[in-house]
């Protein structure tokens, strides 16, 4: 994957001529003639990663990547910003300035990118088994891409979002949305079955191609955009089934997994998160981690102030809530939030949370008070490549948070939690085999198998599994579960802490009052402003 990550810095000259300033306009799109061989073609596909790249990793893979999770109820913000709470409060402008504004464009190029592939390659004159590949990554980002945007833009109020695919006619690309969100979900099962059908096993990919997509990951991606869309229409959780049991049915060198940890289970989720796992069994498609370029998602973890080297801008902390939905004994608390008093490696030294203590001393890592909390809780779960304080595992460039652990966007156990959901409304909690996806789940998180596979363990089980990892959004499951009305409508809260006495102290406080959530409108965001240059029948979502 290394060819991959170098690749996209080499392409990005040849990248502006696939994707342009606004989103509609592809002079480019299905008319590039310049590609004559194989190696022509990798470099179109490399160029699929682009949004991954330094030029874009601020906007769309460091902090982009968190922002429209802000109005969930995992997240808290650590520091004042006007734009953040806009998001939180349900009330954004399309003109918001956070980096999310620049997904919509980025996202779109992608498609214009994979259209651009899935146009020419056919007629060329390559190998076939080549060909099928190039064709299905093509397809795999363009449903990739456009699942990116969807549920947070399309809706059956508002109708989708556009959809363009290669046979789009140019003069028809500026069209009315779709009237119903599931024209899109629809275009991108089918893109996602599509690729499945003849990208190859993960098992079947070159050493310089892992972290390509693989039929795995297609089917996956499937089943993600058919829960989506059971939301509307409960006959995609059928799909959801079917998707699910291709992956889980893989046998051999392709047989996925939980990852357990031979040598203590107990740390199995913990150590699930460090670079050795990379590739482990529960992997099915991640963003390729470097320590000098590329996806820079894992620098949220970081507290906005005190631990001077990373003093950065780690603006995603966990919320008390999320830190009370782990059952007494879940190993994944604290693998995924660090508390005030835990102790923890981080460049080389040991930090005493809540305060510093290498001589052993205890004082407050900032004396900051306010409503946004510096000094509460941290996201835990990407940590791992700062215990060192090696530059080999992290970005020497300080702010530029790049590292060699992956940002794995779709794991196993994603998988079985999204058929365990399928099931369970289906055929209606308590079912048999739910169960026993679910209490495979605990087990590694050291539960007891006690579940009873109903509806509400499954949404806490999901909660706590996926906790921050963004595409299993938990913003678009509590709205798809019909519970925003009443969980993003309730005051949040966190801890502060102090060094009092040789011991780090915490208490309770509210961060974040009771909010208005309106049904009708905030199931979606307004799209961005910059979305309707060159535009004349895109119309933005009612209420913003």
């Amino acid at each position: 994957m290394k060819k991959i990550i170098f690749s996209i810095c080499l392409v990005v000259g040849v990248l502006a001529m696939s994707g342009c300033a606004d989103f509609l306009e592809r002079e480019s799109y299905g008319k590039d003639e310049t590609w004559k061989t194989q190696e022509d073609v990798m470099q179109a596909i490399y160029g699929l990663y682009h949004f991954v790249s330094p030029y874009w990793s601020e906007e769309i893979c460091g902090r982009g990547h968190m922002w429209l999770e802000c109005a969930s109820d995992n997240i808290l913000i650590g520091r004042d910003r006007a734009s953040v709470d806009e998001i939180r409060e349900f009330r954004m402008s399309p003109s918001n300035s956070n980096d999310v504004s620049r997904v919509w464009e980025v996202m779109y190029q992608n498609v214009a990118k994979a259209n651009n592939i899935i146009k020419l390659v056919p007629d060329m004159n390559l190998d076939g088994s080549f060909k099928n590949q190039a064709l299905g990554t093509a397809l795999f980002f363009r449903g990739f891409s456009m699942l990116w945007m969807v549920p947070y833009y399309g809706d059956d109020t508002n109708g989708g979002i556009p959809i363009i695919t290669d046979k789009t006619p140019t003069a028809e690309i500026d069209s009315p949305r779709p009237s119903h969100v599931l024209q899109n979900y629809d275009q991108i099962i089918e893109d996602f079955r599509a690729a499945g059908e003849i990208l190859p096993y993960y098992s079947q990919l070159p050493a310089d191609q892992i972290g390509l997509p693989h039929k795995a990951a297609a089917w996956a991606y499937a089943a993600r955009a058919a829960l989506y869309a059971s939301m509307y229409d409960a006959k995609y959780y059928d799909v959801v089934i079917e998707m699910c049991d291709k992956v889980m049915n893989m046998t051999g060198a392709d047989k996925r997994s939980l990852y357990v940890d031979s040598s203590d289970k107990s740390k199995s989720f913990a150590n699930l998160w460090r670079k050795e796992q990379n590739h482990s069994s529960e992997y099915i498609f991640s963003l390729e981690g470097s320590n000098t370029n590329g996806a820079r998602y894992h620098g949220v973890s970081f507290v906005n102030a005190g631990w001077g080297l990373y003093n950065t801008w780690g603006y995603y902390t966990p919320s008390l809530e999320l830190y009370k939905a782990f059952e007494e004994g879940d190993t994944r608390r604290d693998a995924t939030i660090l508390s005030p008093g835990q102790h923890i490696q981080f460049m080389g030294q040991d930090i005493l949370f809540g305060g510093y203590s290498p001589d052993g001393s205890v004082y407050s890592i900032t004396s900051r008070t306010t409503a946004h909390i510096s000094a509460g809780m941290v996201l835990r779960k990407f940590m791992s490549p700062w215990e060192t304080g090696s530059y080999s595992e992290v970005s020497n460039l300080r702010d530029k948070l790049w590292n060699s652990l992956n940002c794995c966007l779709m794991r196993y156990a994603d998988v079985m939690l999204m058929k365990a959901e399928a099931l369970i409304w289906t055929k209606g909690e308590g079912d048999g085999e739910a169960k026993e996806l679910l209490n495979d789940i605990r087990e590694r998180a050291g539960l007891p198998r006690n579940s009873q596979a109903t509806k509400a363990q499954l949404q806490n089980e999901r909660r706590c599994e996926l906790a921050f990892e963004f595409q299993p959004s938990r913003f678009v499951d509590v709205i798809r579960w019909g519970l925003a009305p009443t969980l993003l409508t309730t005051p949040l809260h966190s801890v502060i802490s102090k060094g009092q006495d040789g011991q780090i102290v915490t208490e309770e406080v509210e961060v974040y009052p009771a909010r208005t959530y309106n049904p009708t409108y905030n199931k979606v965001f307004p799209i961005p402003e910059r979305a309707f240059t060159g535009t004349e029948n895109l119309t933005q979502n009612k209420g913003y």
